[in-house]
């Protein structure tokens, strides 16, 4: 069975690790019929698909798991859904199809808000962005601190307008960003284009960005992210699998 789960509102920052805790329990919780690995310490059949940074919200999230008897996927979402935290919400559950679910996330779409920024800031700082044929940002990891082009991975950065908001509001500024970032190695994340777009621009929010990873897929032709489980979305019963 294949999930597609969010993270929202405050349980954007929980790490990939404690999510998985958390669903172990959750699949015990909803007495799903889980499978198990062979060997001398058994573990849950359970495989994520390129899960998000800890602080970063997302409403596509993937996991696959292996069940031992088959289920009712709607069944199966509501309760998992249930059994889970508010925030961390099951959307989605079909019968995997053949194929590798990996193999059909190589792209991820992101939403950026930066409040207090003016879109025509932002707006600059993206065309240097663009115009550049290599920006080079630097990041901890575990051998150290890399450096590594943030450029070459995105496929689509540009400003998105913002809602209108009733006459009588008062707008503070806040730009957003629509990114399209390839899957490569080393990762690039949306940290690392809005380092890129401070080392080409000197673009500096005065808060933290509010990152949402809105979509993951195949990257088609036209720039767009194929949903990964568009495949498996076949109207057949249970038994007919």
């Amino acid at each position: 069975m294949r999930l597609r789960y969010a993270k929202r509102g405050p349980l954007r920052f929980t790490s990939h690790r404690d999510f998985a805790r958390a669903f172990e329990r959750a699949l015990r919780r909803a007495n799903v019929p889980i499978a198990f690995s062979q060997g001398f310490t058994p573990h849950p059949k359970i495989s994520y698909a390129s899960a998000a940074p800890t602080g970063v919200g997302s409403e596509a999230e993937y996991l696959e798991i292996g069940l031992q008897a088959p289920v009712d996927p709607e069944e199966l979402r509501v309760a998992l859904d249930a059994a889970l935290s508010p925030g961390l919400d099951v959307l989605e559950a079909v019968i995997a199809g053949p194929g590798s679910l990996a193999d059909r996330i190589d792209a991820s779409r992101w939403r950026l808000e930066l409040p207090g920024v003016e879109d025509a800031e932002v707006e600059k700082a993206v065309e240097a962005f663009l115009g550049s044929s290599e920006v080079l940002v630097e990041r901890m990891t575990k051998q150290g601190r890399r450096s590594f082009d943030a450029r070459a991975a995105v496929t689509r950065c540009e400003v998105a307008g913002a809602p209108d908001l009733p006459s009588e509001a008062v707008a503070v500024p806040c730009a957003i960003i629509d990114l399209v970032v390839r899957q490569v190695t080393p990762a690039v994340r949306p940290d690392d284009v809005l380092s890129g777009l401070r080392v080409v621009a000197g673009l500096e929010p005065p808060v933290p960005p509010r990152v949402t990873r809105l979509a993951q897929g195949t990257l088609t032709a036209q720039g767009e992210i194929a949903d990964p489980l568009d495949a498996d979305r076949v109207d057949v019963g249970i038994g007919e699998r």
